[in-house]
């Protein structure tokens, strides 16, 4: 695991942006790569002129979407028996994508933002969105506002702990305690972007219409 995460580390050194693309389009699908190990790096390399903060997180997002709607289509195509009877090959258990549908009928389109915000669902959230053929305008929107959002948050924070101790780009493990240490500073800033949702979506929100005696 130690070598392909510096594999990983690798691609964002030396690709850049590209390398921060790919590697979020894979943690948006079915595949294994933490964003926890993209973005906060990425942020780091920015801070020493590489690259900018504020193109790491456009590309991060762009990646994410992409994976995203790759598992969106893909799931709208073969429906929910297919994902059942196959989804154990690619790590997908009957429970997860269980758990994956019941928040989305629970939270509905704006549970596919809070999705990206959130571990295991993140990258399971377009499977459930894709049987039930969700409309691709609303859960597009949501989906790049999410991934902003959290994309955002790992990059301010992967400053802030990695501008201190930058040996840690050498030692993944120690990367990964690091981060877990100081996950406090995400799930509260995690919080203060659920909490400006739900305030734009009370604002916004149109009146019921009155009805007539």
């Amino acid at each position: 695991m130690h070598d392909l995460v510096m594999t990983w580390f690798g691609w964002v050194r030396d690709w850049h942006y590209l390398g921060v693309f790919l590697l979020m389009a894979m943690e948006s699908s079915i595949l294994p790569v933490p964003s926890e190990l993209v973005i906060p790096p990425a942020a780091y390399w920015a801070s020493q002129g590489q690259m900018s903060l504020v193109g790491v997180v456009l590309a991060g997002t762009a990646g994410s979407y992409v994976g995203a709607m790759v598992m969106y289509a893909a799931s709208r195509v073969l429906g929910r028996p297919l994902v059942l009877r196959y989804g154990k090959y690619i790590l997908i258990s009957p429970a997860k994508l269980e758990q994956a549908e019941r928040f989305l009928a629970r939270y509905e389109t704006g549970g596919v933002f809070f999705a990206r915000l959130l571990p295991v669902i993140r990258h399971l959230i377009g499977i459930p969105a894709g049987i039930v053929r969700m409309a691709p305008g609303p859960y597009s929107i949501m989906t790049i506002v999410g991934s902003a959002a959290w994309c955002a948050v790992l990059a301010v924070f992967g400053q802030k702990v990695l501008g201190d101790q930058p040996d840690l780009m050498q030692n993944p493990d120690a990367l990964m305690h690091a981060l877990k240490e100081k996950s406090h500073i995400v799930a509260a800033a995690v919080l203060v972007v659920a909490v400006l949702y739900f305030v734009v979506i009370r604002v916004t929100r149109k009146p019921a219409p009155a009805t007539t005696p």
